[in-house]
């Protein structure tokens, strides 16, 4: 356990290569892989490999603030949310920024309009670097 960073059940999260500074994640182990809200997603090709071009709400509750990202298309997999509904998403690696550590996450685009949270972090995104003690909340700092 060493070394690694406490959290509770949310936490403020930067995603530097998006452009996102920071983004309040709900920290879930129960989903395997993190996933970022999403509102517009348009692949493209860019020097012959895929990427997606995306636009996100990083604030809840706020859709006027809007932040465009890119990055490339690690993969595309079926996804089953916790209300059983299965989607295609797009899978894009990206830096995560967390209480000063950052590490490379896989991150699925879906829109979370109707959702609280703008982010959630999963657990592959955590193996060896996070500890979560759901009593607690917002115990890092960007």
């Amino acid at each position: 356990m060493e070394n690694r960073i406490l959290v509770g059940w949310r936490e403020w999260v930067a995603l530097p290569e998006l452009g996102i500074e920071q983004i309040k994640a709900k920290v879930d182990t129960g989903a395997r892989t993190s996933c970022i809200h999403a509102f517009k997603v348009e692949p493209f090709m860019q020097d012959g490999e895929k990427w997606v071009r995306f636009w996100v709400h990083p604030n809840q509750e706020d859709v006027e603030t809007e932040i465009q990202c890119q990055a490339k298309v690690k993969d595309e997999r079926t996804v089953t949310d916790s209300g059983g509904h299965s989607e295609m998403r797009y899978v894009i690696e990206t830096l995560l920024s967390i209480d000063g550590q950052q590490w490379p996450i896989e991150a699925t685009l879906t829109n979370r309009d109707t959702m609280k949270f703008r982010m959630l972090l999963g657990r592959t995104a955590m193996v060896g670097r996070i500890v979560v003690d759901p009593e607690l909340s917002h115990q890092t700092r960007l």
